[in-house]
C-alpha cells in the first residue's frame, strides 16, 4: 500500500468474513464484498447490524474470526497492525482531535510518525486544510475547543488524509452534526473522494446520507450484506423485503437524494 506509486485508492476485498465474539454472538457472518479502487462504498443498515463491525475488519481494529481482508491483494494479517493503520485513514463521529495539540499539530501527527520533515509536514497541512475548506493562516494555530462542530469535523477529514492514504475509513463520521452542515460535509467530502481518486468505506444508518454518497450502497442486516448495488438499484429494485423496509415506503420521494450526486459523478 505505497501510496507513492499512484493515488489512485486501494483494492479491498473480503472472502468469507465473519466476527463472532465471546460468549457466540455473531456479529458478522460470512461476508463476501469486492470494493474497487477508488470506489464510494457506504454500509448502511440499522444499529446492531454488524456495518461498523465489518468496517473495523479492513483496518483490524477488530479481528475476523473466520474470512480474509485483502487490500489490493495483500492479506493484512500479514501486515504489521500499527504499520496498517497508518496507511489507512480513519474517521469517527467523535472527531478524536488531540485537544492539546493546534489544528496544524495534529494533521501533523502521522507524517511525524512516518519521520516526514518538517517542511513537507507543513506544506501537507496547509494543502489539506485548504482541501477541507478551511483558511490555513486562520485555522492551523487554533486548538480544536477554538472550533465549531463542522470545522472538527474537516478537521478530523484533514488528519485522516494527512499521510496520503489510498483507503478512508469513516464511521458515520457526520452523525452529531445539525443537517445543514451534514449537507456541507457530504458535499466536502464527495468532492475531495473526486479528486483524490481514494478508495472510501463509509457506515450510516441514514438512508438520505447513502443514497446522496455512494457509489454503491452495501445494505447490511443481520451481520450479512442484504444488497450491494447502486443507489438507484436500491431505491428502485430492492432485492427483498429487509431492504424495502430499509428503505421506506416512501421511496420516490427519496429520488431528490439521487438527483445531484449522479449528475456531479463522473462515469467510470
Amino acid at each position: 500500500m505505497d501510496s507513492s506509486t499512484t493515488r489512485k485508492g486501494a483494492h479491498i476485498e473480503l472472502r468469507g468474513v465473519g466476527v463472532t465474539y465471546a460468549g457466540g454472538s455473531v456479529a458478522v457472518r460470512d461476508v463476501d464484498l469486492t470494493i474497487a479502487g477508488g470506489e464510494f462504498a457506504v454500509f448502511l443498515g440499522p444499529s446492531g447490524s454488524g456495518k461498523s463491525t465489518l468496517l473495523r475488519t479492513i483496518n483490524r481494529l477488530i479481528e475476523p474470526t473466520s474470512g480474509t481482508v485483502f487490500i489490493d491483494g495483500v492479506d493484512v494479517r500479514t501486515l504489521d497492525p500499527v504499520v496498517l493503520r497508518r496507511g489507512i485513514g480513519y474517521v469517527i463521529q467523535a472527531v478524536g482531535l488531540f485537544p492539546h495539540l493546534t489544528i496544524g499539530a495534529n494533521i501533523g501527527v502521522v507524517p511525524a510518525l512516518l519521520g516526514w520533515d518538517r517542511a513537507r509536514i507543513a506544506r501537507r497541512v496547509d494543502e489539506l486544510l485548504a482541501l477541507v475548506d478551511l483558511e490555513p493562516a486562520t485555522y492551523r494555530d487554533r486548538y480544536p475547543r477554538q472550533l465549531s462542530g463542522g470545522e472538527q469535523q474537516r478537521a478530523g477529514v484533514a488528519r485522516a488524509l494527512a499521510a496520503e492514504p489510498r483507503v478512508l475509513l469513516m464511521d458515520e463520521p457526520f452523525g452529531a452534526v445539525d443537517a445543514i452542515v451534514r449537507a456541507s460535509l457530504q458535499d466536502e467530502i464527495r468532492r475531495i473522494q473526486r479528486e483524490l481518486g481514494t478508495t472510501i468505506v463509509f457506515v450510516t444508518h441514514d438512508v438520505d446520507e447513502a443514497l446522496r454518497l455512494a457509489d454503491r450502497v452495501i445494505v447490511i442486516a443481520g451481520g450479512g450484506i442484504a444488497q450491494a448495488d447502486t443507489p438507484q438499484r436500491v431505491l428502485e429494485a430492492p432485492a427483498n423485503a429487509t431492504v424495502r423496509s430499509l428503505v421506506g415506503i416512501d421511496a420516490e420521494s427519496r429520488s431528490f437524494a439521487l438527483e445531484r450526486p449522479l449528475l456531479e459523478r463522473e462515469t467510470p
